[in-house]
């Protein structure tokens, strides 16, 4: 269907189109994303030469930024039940002024980094997860509210391309400060301006109005559903969350370790710092691959599918640890990487339509949950393996087993619960 004239802005300006509101998310999601959760992936391999972290240690910075996440996403969740519970507040969420705080932030946190003071790093981590969730909870929302009023909903997919495109960036920045002989320190403070960059232009885009924000989202009053299909719709969103928690523990170790873990295979190889940005190519292409689905049938069908990939991708480093295998490895753990936030997304608009807010925040915090296990349970490996590459590769292996268990949950869902889409 051809996209829809935008509507009139608040001010009697001409509200962003569809195109700039896809891209406006993109922005939002590369630097929340792309640069305030990944961007410590690039660089931890200069934090490891510079001496001012060890593997472990790293590992305990990932954790804290995914709790930090897991905060932000419970917040999203339950914050809707709070207001109306504790404040009598049933005023919708100002989704485009957190998602402005939220790119702030994130910015300023990242910039921390450059700080030589080890102690509060972990704070920083942790800051910059729960901005990261609340760009990702309330851009995703406002965004994908707007095309639909907009009937552009397939450009959601585009704007899912925002963390690739981050990821490109930041590893391609670092690649280049790696030959260059930078310090991790400047590494960090230039990476928290690339975050500036990327989000100063979409400032004015994410702006307020009284019919907008997230409360296209979540009407005023519920449409009354009978007490089976409720029962139905929560084991429904049950399992959706857990197997959306399976994918982010699944891909979790390769996103935070790849560079190291390459490293380990192919010590000196000119491809080291190239296979970060391929990943991040595979989600940028795969985002605009979404662009082209027709939102509709068994979305969980698709995502079985794009967890089988990502699955793929992982095993294909641990059976060639080579130069083709880390290439063909990062392209398919990237590929399905953002098309499984789009899909999951849409399920849960699906599910909970008068509460996809909610919805949204509670996958958030599953995947948060998914996050934080998988770098706690490499620094566990790690403490328990003979050599690093050992506890690696335990890790990787166990990775691979949680997305093709996520592949047999979304199967079975899709034969015990029958489609119910209104085409």
């Amino acid at each position: 269907m051809t996209a829809a004239a935008a509507p009139p802005g608040p001010t009697g300006r001409a509200a962003p189109g569809p195109w700039a509101v896809a891209l406006a998310g993109a922005a939002a999601l590369a630097v929340a994303m792309g640069i305030g959760r990944f961007g410590f992936t690039p660089l931890l391999p200069m934090m490891l030469a510079d001496g001012v972290v060890d593997l472990r240690g790293a590992s305990w910075l990932a954790s804290a930024n995914y709790l930090g996440y897991l905060v932000g996403a419970l917040y999203c969740t339950f914050e809707p039940w709070l207001r109306t519970r504790w404040r009598r507040d049933a005023r919708p969420v100002d989704g485009p002024r957190r998602v402005r705080a939220g790119l702030v932030a994130t910015t300023v946190l990242t910039l921390g980094m450059a700080l030589p003071w080890p102690a509060v790093w972990p704070a920083l981590r942790f800051g910059a997860g729960v901005a990261s969730a609340l760009v990702l909870v309330d851009a995703s929302g406002w965004c994908l509210a707007q095309l639909a009023r907009r009937h552009a909903a397939a450009l959601g997919g585009a704007m899912f391309a925002g963390p690739g495109a981050g990821i490109v960036a930041s590893g391609l920045c670092a690649s280049a400060m790696v030959a260059w002989h930078w310090r991790a320190a400047s590494a960090w403070l230039a990476i928290g301006l690339l975050a500036f960059v990327l989000g100063a232009p979409v400032w004015r885009i994410f702006r307020s109005s009284a019919d907008d924000a997230l409360a296209s989202t979540r009407p005023a009053a519920d449409a009354p559903v009978p007490g089976a299909a409720r029962a139905h719709s929560r084991t429904e969103i049950a399992c959706l969350a857990f197997a959306y928690g399976l994918a982010g523990f699944g891909y979790i170790v390769t996103a935070t370790f790849l560079p190291v873990i390459a490293r380990e295979a192919l010590p000196g190889s000119p491809w080291l710092d190239f296979f970060w940005p391929i990943f991040g190519v595979g989600i940028v292409i795969g985002a605009l691959f979404a662009t082209r689905l027709r939102v509709a049938g068994d979305l969980r069908l698709l995502l079985a599918g794009a967890y089988f990939i990502q699955a793929l991708g992982i095993a294909a480093s641990l059976w060639s640890p080579s130069r083709a295998g880390f290439v063909v490895g990062s392209l398919l753990l990237g590929l399905p990487c953002t098309v499984i936030a789009f899909l999951a997304l849409q399920e849960v608009r699906r599910l909970m339509p008068a509460h996809s807010a909610s919805g949204i925040g509670l996958l958030s915090a599953l995947y948060g949950i998914g996050q934080i296990v998988g770098p706690a349970l490499v620094a566990a490996l790690l403490g328990r393996s003979a050599t690093p590459g050992a506890g690696l590769t335990w890790s990787l292996e166990i990775a691979a087993g949680a997305l093709a268990a996520g592949v047999a949950i979304y199967l079975w869902m899709s034969r015990a619960f029958p489609m119910t889409r209104p085409e």
